[in-house]
């Protein structure tokens, strides 16, 4: 069952700037293939406000996710990057989606 993994973050307004300057770094790090590959979401019209960030990606089953996640907690250079970027969140959570398939 293929699951879709969302990071949801809420940044400050005023911290845009330096918030996205961290994204861009996650994403170097994916395009290296030191972390997995996702898409971000940024809502145009959205429940969620405009200071979002969703980083979401597709992973065949539970374990994929799972290992996903442990390796985001282990990595240092993930590491190193979070430390920096969660002194702007407001508010963060992780959400998980089973695809459904017909």
């Amino acid at each position: 069952m293929a699951i879709i993994l969302r990071l949801v973050q809420q940044y400050q307004h005023s911290r845009k700037q330096e918030f996205m300057a961290l994204e861009k770094q996650f994403a170097e790090l994916e395009d290296r293939g030191i972390l997995p590959r996702g898409e971000r979401l940024v809502p145009i019209s959205s429940r969620d406000p405009g200071n979002t960030v969703i980083w979401q990606a597709r992973f065949e089953n539970l374990r994929a996710v799972e290992a996903a996640l442990k390796l985001f907690e282990t990595n240092p250079e993930h590491t190193e990057l979070a430390n920096k970027q969660k002194h702007f969140f407001e508010s963060a959570w992780v959400e998980f989606y089973e695809v459904v398939e017909y």
